[in-house]
């Protein structure tokens, strides 16, 4: 077993742990530890919203959740000898479950604490227990469906450069500023509150937690992107930004669908990650990934062949407006025929709903071009279900 350099005891809260990681971005938050390129390492990590969620059949928790606490992320790790300009080459090894605690969740967070991809359909809190046999999953809320799980980090990535930071809030505070009453607002500026910045204390700590970016979006540095097959055998490029590029890793799924269109999304569990990192010097300038990771899957997927595919286009589907290709809106129309499709199979709206963003569907980006609309899909592994679910 890869040596544990990050330990987590799951009856404390990240802040209360004996090295704690952070919930900001930010380049002066220190390293938890450092290793060497070429280097092996295990992380264990808290779930996202630092033990918020119990097993249980009541949603408040995920109705009350303080969203200032997430997402809480094991490290950051210094990689020695890493600039600025390098990219770091993370390969994930392996990635599981604690034995303590196999089971994970998911929710629709309520419209005005969080929201999500439906929030507008959806409104209010819901929760969704599932419990894991091996690699499998099943729930006692959303009844006759079992499928494998593709474990992975909703949450990979390194640390800005101040530069950086200064334009991501500069950005964010302009989007904010264009609607700043909105219910869930358009981004999450930074806040102290609940701030947890490993090390740091004092003076130190209130100018970081003062400038720290929310880890709420993907940005260039990676972050929370979300993407399932970002798996065992996957191997990452991240552009560095600042010395030792300081990575960091939490927010572990069990398995999630295309789009984490729950927000409290996927299979939301605590566990640990093998990484291994490497570098290559001058990356960014030889191979121009200058911004953004760029990755290799890795091999392991579900083997399901057979799928029903739902279509949407984007036209808005309460006021009929055509939204020239927008494909958030062609995408929220494909999952909303999908609900429907599955609500005549026996399943409540927001079972179903909590089942797209849990299970391992497919999305895709079907069309860009085909002036004025997009057009998305939405695959549902048919396999998954205990029952029928045949189109006839």
């Amino acid at each position: 077993m890869p040596k544990k350099l990050f330990k987590v005891d799951l009856s404390k809260t990240m802040d209360q742990q004996d090295v704690p990681g952070h919930n900001r971005w930010h380049p002066d938050i220190p390293a938890a530890f450092s290793v060497d390129p070429g280097e092996t390492f295990r992380m264990e990590c808290l779930d996202w919203t630092d033990g918020q969620i119990k097993n249980n059949d009541d949603p408040s928790d995920i109705r009350d959740v303080n969203l200032e606490r997430v997402h809480v992320l094991s490290g950051p790790v210094h990689v020695n000898g890493v600039e600025p300009g390098d990219l770091l080459v993370v390969d994930i090894l392996d990635i599981g479950v604690f034995n303590e605690h196999e089971w994970g969740f998911n929710g629709i967070f309520a419209k005005e604490n969080g929201g999500s991809f439906l929030t507008d359909h959806y409104p209010e809190a819901a929760k969704s227990i599932w419990d894991f046999h091996g690699i499998y999953a099943t729930s006692r809320h959303v009844p006759d469906v079992k499928f494998a799980g593709i474990i992975h980090p909703g949450l990979i990535g390194v640390a800005p450069s101040q530069e950086m930071l200064d334009e991501w809030n500069r950005r964010e505070k302009e989007l904010v500023d264009k609607d700043p009453n909105r219910v869930p607002p358009l981004a999450n500026l930074p806040t102290p509150e609940r701030a947890v910045l490993g090390s740091l204390k004092g003076a130190e700590y209130d100018r970081v937690a003062k400038e720290g970016a929310r880890t709420v979006p993907p940005r260039e540095n990676g972050g929370n992107c979300d993407i399932k097959n970002l798996s065992r055998g996957s191997r990452i490029y991240f552009p560095v930004f600042v010395d030792g590029a300081k990575l960091s890793v939490g927010d572990l799924h069990f398995s999630q669908g295309d789009g984490e269109i729950t927000f409290c999304g996927g299979i939301e569990m605590p566990g640990w990650i093998d990484l291994h990192v490497d570098v290559i010097k001058n990356g960014v300038e030889k191979y121009a990934i200058k911004k953004n990771p760029a990755f290799k899957p890795g091999p392991m997927d579900p083997h399901y062949n057979e799928y029903i595919v739902f279509e949407g286009v984007s036209v808005n589907e309460f006021t009929g407006e055509q939204t020239y290709l927008d494909a958030n809106t062609a995408y929220r129309n494909a999952c909303l025929n999908a609900i429907e499709f599955l609500k005549t199979q026996g399943y409540t709206g927001e079972q179903a709903y909590m089942l797209l963003g849990s299970a391992p569907v497919e999305g895709r980006l079907a069309g860009v071009v085909d002036i004025p609309n997009s057009c998305c899909t939405i695959a549902l592994p048919k396999d998954i279900f205990m029952k029928d679910i045949e189109i006839r």
